[in-house]
């Protein structure tokens, strides 16, 4: 593991940088809000990756000021930004420039992960978004999306499935939405963060080797 400082603008991002040997891709994660870099649940998907030889940065989308103030976490402009400043700084590092990208969202962060696959064009490889609000993304770019985007939902998170519907049907890239049989929206239950892992992993394996 490799500690990162990730320059965004006036801000600096804390990161860590995993590089399975003989990695071809490289996922990004956007966190929730008031959550960071050591989310339990990213961690644990981002470890499932690494078994798969898929490197991975998770980081911290807001300082800890900005994590103070509570309209910061929702404010998916700044978010955008930031996953992009941080996908800038991989292509322009020796070790990641010639990886496939991947962005992989949870709640907040899967808005996100679609508004920076949306203006990133075909440099990102893929999309998934767990128990996330893809529809904060809002429909223009949800369009402009061509990166293959998976959404994985607990079929227990009543309004958040809605939601996620009505974002998939506004997507017009190659698409998947997986319904977690148990799970809510924190996929605490029992199995589910392991089936979420799965699906996340054979989808960016797909794109990314």
């Amino acid at each position: 593991m490799t500690a990162v400082k990730i320059p965004a603008g006036s801000a600096t991002l804390n990161g860590e940088l995993i590089m399975p040997p003989d990695a071809t891709g490289i996922v990004l994660f956007a966190h929730g809000s008031g959550s960071s870099r050591f989310s339990p649940r990213n961690t644990y998907v981002a470890n499932v990756l690494q078994q798969n030889g898929i490197a991975t940065l998770l980081f911290d989308l807001l300082t800890r000021a900005e994590d103070q103030d509570y309209d910061a976490r929702f404010d998916i402009g700044l978010l955008t930004e930031r996953l992009l400043a941080a996908t800038r700084w991989l292509q322009n590092n020796p070790a990641t420039k010639s990886l496939k990208y991947g962005y992989f969202g949870a709640s907040t962060g899967a808005a996100a992960a679609l508004q920076a696959a949306a203006a990133m064009g075909d440099a990102i490889a893929a999309v998934v978004s767990r128990g996330g609000r893809p529809d904060l993304a809002g429909k223009s770019a949800l369009s402009q999306v061509i990166a293959p985007t998976l959404l994985i939902v607990g079929n227990e998170d009543y309004g958040v499935i809605e939601l996620n519907e009505q974002a998939y049907a506004v997507l017009k890239c190659e698409k998947k939405l997986a319904l977690i049989a148990g799970a809510t929206h924190l996929f605490e239950e029992p199995g589910t963060l392991e089936q979420a892992a799965k699906y996340a992993a054979d989808w960016f394996s797909g794109y990314l080797s």
